[in-house]
């Protein structure tokens, strides 16, 4: 999509920790870079796969200011902003935005379940008008976790109520159908629709969408990349072919620390397994599992991760 703010491919970025569980801001930007250099464009900080909501807001602040601080451009940074709490949402948009970031990944108020579209738009139209402006808000559907769908009549309100505001939608629902839906409804304005699903990468990109962030593209991005140029034709057909193989490798074993599996291994970084409670880390079984998986989809070594971790 033209002039989307963060078409391509975005990695939602593993956040690295410390042996005492604490964010290890060096080991996160050696990553962050890794991944601007082989294939991703973006980098959505604190999402699901970073564990956000295992985080304080102070946390979190800390995260984002220590990638700036360690060279990771702000602009091709899309933090996750949403919490249960609309104060708390509001801040740490209003953080992002000052940092530097063009826009923000905003979940619902996903505590109390089955609010109505006139509530929804009310908790965001406060977030808009609090934050006051000069950051794109980006919505993350995602009903499998957050239990809060975004329909898509209630995309359009907030769209027409606040033109130019919200920019785009996540969407990590599975649902390819549902993706292409609001493509075919608000793309043609410019609304950027990204696929969540690694398997929808070239399907979204035909049908109007701006690409994708995943999680599997914090080791797939590489291949992510060539879809993201090609498009179309044999080469981005296979690259194709190995994100949704890679995607079914990844889900093969619980989703987050069977990608710091696959990161600690090619890295050489056995660091990469510290993982906040109540997640845990694979077992020796399900880590030679899913290292497996990755190297029958055709993934594995991944491409320039040794190269980095020599440069070190």
């Amino acid at each position: 999509m033209k002039d989307a703010l963060y078409g391509g491919v975005n990695a939602a970025v593993l956040t690295a920790m410390k042996p005492d569980l604490t964010p290890d801001p060096d080991r996160m930007a050696g990553h962050a870079r890794w991944l601007l250099a082989n294939g991703c464009t973006g980098l959505g900080v604190m999402g699901t796969t970073g564990e956000a909501n295992s985080f304080g807001l102070h946390e979190r602040k800390q995260i984002l200011e220590g990638l700036i601080s360690r060279g990771i451009p702000a602009k091709k940074m899309m933090p996750g902003t949403g919490c249960a709490s609309l104060m708390d949402t509001v801040e740490l948009t209003m953080h992002a935005r000052d940092a530097g970031c063009p826009g923000v990944l905003v979940l619902p108020p996903f505590y109390y379940k089955g609010p109505s579209d006139d509530g929804l738009f009310a908790y965001f139209s406060e977030v808009v008008q609090r934050v006051g402006g000069g950051v794109a808000l980006y919505l993350y559907h995602f009903p499998q976790q957050s239990a809060v769908p975004f329909s898509l009549s209630l995309l359009e309100r907030l769209l027409k109520a606040y033109p130019g505001v919200f920019r785009g939608v996540k969407d990590s629902s599975g649902d390819y159908a549902n993706m292409k839906a609001m493509c075919d409804a608000f793309a043609k304005d410019g609304f950027e629709v990204y696929s969540g699903s690694d398997e929808f990468v070239q399907r979204i990109l035909a049908d109007g969408g701006a690409g994708c962030i995943t999680a599997a593209s914090n080791a797939n991005c590489h291949w992510g990349g060539i879809v993201y140029a090609k498009r179309t034709g044999p080469e981005a057909d296979a690259a194709q072919a190995v994100l949704t193989a890679t995607r079914k490798a990844a889900t093969s074993v619980p989703l987050i620390p069977g990608l710091r599996e696959i990161i600690a291994r090619s890295a050489g970084d056995m660091g990469w397994r510290t993982i906040r409670p109540p997640h845990l880390p694979l077992s020796q079984a399900e880590g030679d599992k899913v290292w497996a998986a990755w190297g029958a989809a055709g993934a594995l070594p991944l491409p320039g991760m040794q190269q980095a971790k020599a440069a070190e």
